[in-house]
């Protein structure tokens, strides 16, 4: 049976260098949920969290209750990944002045976990009325499995922690200049590869990745 592990099989999105590269992401599909604010003690973000592991785990565990998707196959659950933006006045503030810090509570995000390509919307409904019903379940209604392309980026490893990113954009801005490359808006996606709760601050690894465009 084919089985899939997304750090061998998809090592140039996932374990990029610790300097900025340039990749061409084709279209994957994704478990989605939207929401906005200040990630840190937000119950909506945690409940988001909850919502997209519980289907993701989900889709993975249905052989250990007897039902064998059409193509299954053993995969490792995918990390979290989120795509970042600002209200457009917001995030004007954050670029003419970046030596102050940036309101958290502006923030938009999308949350997403990849999910293996059997997944069809007819087993991802399934899945979520099944998981809907346990007991003390989170709230599955605005979890979403959509096809995203991001297409030609630009990313990096980036290790330290999340307030520490500016650092690491910085170096992905200078290597587009060198490159010919221009960022196209201002949303970025972010893949957790570390747990933040099991992890010093310092060592943490996050994917940064943003959209560009040849100049």
């Amino acid at each position: 049976m084919k089985s899939l592990d997304y750090r061998k099989d998809f090592k140039t999105l996932y374990l990029p260098p610790t300097k900025p590269v340039l990749v061409d992401v084709p279209p994957a599909l994704y478990a989605v949920i939207d929401g906005h604010g200040n990630p840190n003690d937000n119950p909506e973000f945690q409940a988001a969290l909850q919502a997209l592991y519980a289907v993701s785990y989900g889709i993975k565990m249905l052989p250990k209750k007897g039902i064998q998707p059409e193509g299954y196959y053993q995969y490792t659950v995918f990390p979290l990944e989120g795509l970042w933006d600002m209200p457009r006045g917001a995030a004007s503030n954050a670029e003419a002045e970046p030596e102050l810090p940036v309101d958290k509570n502006s923030f938009l995000w999308r949350l997403m976990i990849r999910q293996p390509d059997f997944v069809t919307q007819e087993l991802f409904d399934m899945v979520k009325d099944m998981s809907g019903k346990k007991k003390d379940a989170p709230d599955l209604s605005r979890v979403n499995l959509e096809t995203i392309t991001d297409g030609l980026s630009v990313q990096m490893t980036h290790i330290g922690s999340y307030d520490s990113e500016p650092a690491s954009f910085a170096k992905m801005d200078e290597y587009c200049a060198s490159e010919g490359l221009i960022r196209i808006g201002h949303i970025h996606r972010e893949i957790y590869m570390s747990d933040p709760r099991r992890t010093a601050p310092e060592k943490i690894r996050t994917v940064l990745r943003y959209f560009v465009k040849r100049a």
